[in-house]
């Protein structure tokens, strides 16, 4: 039981701190489910968040991936309802508040000082996830080509991912067959 409610309690705190977006949490995110409560590893967090880009739908639906490593369906369902349940009561009460304060100075200071705050965590966010996932030459590579690509052309991401992971596959494969395998000798 104290799984769940750890589980709820991480999840719903994250929903209420997800201003821009869910890649705004990602760097706690990342603290609280891989360093603080060990629920995950550094590469099962990358491989989980790298499964919500890629799966259809929104890709903060890696919560339910985590909830269910830790408790299993149980997990994953409490996960669902505290990651999104806050975020979207919050949502229903500050929209009401922004519609009774349409034409107030307070509510275009209060937009225009939440765009800049929106794309820094969105960029800590991206920050967090190159770390865990750019470890060598060859993902620094692609991920700059990647990059490079998106600010000059429009491009389906799909065709970047599959390109991407293509390129990465063949580069292991071949360099996994000239790298010399030493045997091990039980003891």
């Amino acid at each position: 039981m104290s799984k769940l409610f750890s589980l709820a309690w991480v999840f719903a705190l994250l929903s209420i701190l997800a201003v821009g977006g869910g890649t705004a949490v990602l760097p706690e995110m990342h603290r609280m489910t891989v360093d603080q409560f060990h629920w995950v590893t550094d590469k099962q967090f990358r491989d989980i968040y790298s499964l919500g880009q890629v799966a259809p739908g929104p890709n903060m639906l890696m919560v339910m991936v985590i909830g269910y490593r830790v408790a299993g369906y149980l997990g994953a369902l409490v996960v669902t309802f505290a990651f999104f349940l806050p975020d979207c009561i919050l949502t229903l009460f500050v929209n009401r508040m922004w519609l009774r304060f349409a034409g107030s100075p307070w509510r275009d200071a209060i937009q225009r000082a939440m765009a800049p705050l929106a794309i820094g965590l969105m960029l800590s966010g991206t920050y967090s996830i190159g770390r865990l996932s750019i470890h060598n030459a060859m993902s620094f590579g692609i991920a700059a080509l990647t990059m490079g690509v998106l600010m000059r052309r429009r491009v389906n991401p799909l065709l970047l991912i599959s390109v991407g992971g293509l390129a990465y596959l063949v580069f292991f494969n071949l360099t996994a067959a000239t790298v010399p395998v030493t045997p091990t000798i039980p003891h």
